[in-house]
């Protein structure tokens, strides 16, 4: 029977076998793992195993829904109907005031024409349109209209007041004022253009305008003067204009005669029909 080997000498380590499976190279500390994507950034592996597609972020839409639509898509359907609604009233009229202007600023024409009074009420009076600061020679003179009356008092006699610049009040109610109203900038200029264009050079009235332009003249100048002042009844009014040229920059060779002048409106008797609650048919007799 053989005997069993005993413990010999050791034997000696021999070279390591190489690694079928190297690791790759260590490139810094592995990155932890990032988990679920954050709600708010989107960010993160989403899956916890290194894949780099972002997760999809679950908002108010809920999965899949877009949290960063702005504008009207980002609002409730109800509200997008209406805004929808709302813009296209605004671009409606935005498009009829365009063709309106248009139309009142153009060459007379067919359309014109047959819908000229639509136009006017449309442009009227807050839409003017005033083409002079344009023309080759602009505006240069000041105008102000200017009126004074005749007071009967108590005793009978009759004082006539000095001459009331209404386009310096008006003026003075205007500046520094960022939102003047719309009567204060033109309803007396207005009337005196009114009137001197429907009038001759000797204020004789061109047809039923000039009549209707005497008219509205008379009921403010009355308005502003009151019925009753200085201690006695305003009995009658007359109205002028003083023109002064604008006086020229001191670059300009031009010389122009900056002295006022003036044209006076014959004395208007008031009636009642001119007063604020005046009524019927009576008008003012010009004194001429």
């Amino acid at each position: 029977m053989a005997a069993a080997p005993g413990p010999g000498p050791a034997a000696a380590p021999g070279p390591a076998a190489p690694d079928p499976h190297p690791a790759a190279p260590d490139s810094g500390p592995a990155a932890p793992d990032s988990g679920p994507a954050d709600a708010v950034t989107g960010t993160g592996t989403g899956t916890g195993l290194g894949d780099p597609r972002p997760a999809v972020p679950a908002g108010p839409a809920g999965p899949g829904g877009d949290v960063s639509s702005r504008g009207i898509a980002g609002l409730p359907f109800r509200f997008q109907v209406v805004a929808a609604l709302a813009l296209a009233v605004i671009g409606v009229i935005a498009c009829v005031h365009i063709g309106m202007v248009f139309l009142h600023v153009a060459p007379p024409n067919t359309v014109s024409k047959q819908y000229g009074k639509a136009v006017d009420d449309w442009i009227y009076p807050e839409f003017e349109q005033n083409w002079k600061l344009f023309a080759p020679n602009p505006l240069q003179q000041n105008i102000d209209v200017q009126a004074r009356a005749e007071i009967k008092m108590p005793n009978g006699s009759v004082r006539t007041t000095g001459w009331i610049d209404f386009s310096a009040q008006d003026g003075a109610a205007i500046r520094h004022n960022p939102l003047p109203s719309h009567t204060e900038q033109n309803e007396l200029r207005r009337a005196w253009d009114f009137f001197v264009g429907s009038h001759t050079d000797d204020n004789k009235a061109n047809g039923l305008r000039g009549e209707l332009s005497e008219q509205y003249l008379r009921r403010i100048v009355v308005l502003r003067l009151g019925t009753h002042r200085d201690g006695g009844t305003v009995d009658r009014i007359q109205v002028r204009s003083m023109t002064t040229s604008v006086k020229n920059p001191p670059w300009s060779d031009e010389k122009s005669d900056t002295r006022p002048s003036y044209r006076e409106v014959p004395w208007w008797t008031v009636t009642p029909a001119d007063l604020p609650s005046g009524a019927g048919d009576a008008r003012t007799e010009a004194k001429r």
